[in-house]
């Protein structure tokens, strides 16, 4: 067998975690009111709000490998979506995607390979909509740095 790197199989083939983690629960992301601004940073949490992105962080760092788009509030508009961690939220990744109907379609989950997600840190997300007081239901996939 020719050589191997573990590390590099490891980050290429691995389970994802997904949040919000029942069908019951959805993670809304909300655009401020006026057109084209961003919102404030919020923290991600599911609804009923019992559980935060965050806590999937909470013992081993990590990086986002997806974003998927279920539903929003309106069609044909541009969103930005924005996530950070940390008091200073220090950026991770951004999303750029175009809703077509109110059930969007699979093309609206964009693979990524966001920077890691140290240990204990809180994940925030900031949203703009090309029309203000806009949101979307996503979900993310999260991917864990086991080290042991």
């Amino acid at each position: 067998m020719g050589f191997y790197d573990r590390e590099q199989y490891d980050i290429e083939h691995h389970t994802t975690l997904i949040f919000p983690a029942s069908t019951a629960d959805v993670c809304t992301l909300n655009s401020h009111i006026n057109d084209d601004t961003w919102s404030d940073y919020t923290e991600i949490v599911d609804a009923p709000g019992a559980n935060s992105l965050s806590t999937l962080l909470a013992t081993e760092a990590g990086h986002i490998a997806a974003m998927v788009c279920e539903d929003s509030s309106v069609v044909d508009k541009i969103f930005m979506v924005e996530i950070s961690y940390g008091a200073s939220h220090i950026v991770i990744t951004r999303f750029r995607l175009q809703t077509e109907t109110n059930q969007l379609s699979t093309a609206q989950s964009p693979r990524v390979r966001s920077h890691e997600i140290p240990v204990g840190e809180t994940l925030y997300y900031r949203c703009m909509c090309e029309t203000g007081g806009n949101s979307i239901e996503v979900h993310f996939r999260i991917f864990l740095h086991i080290t042991a």
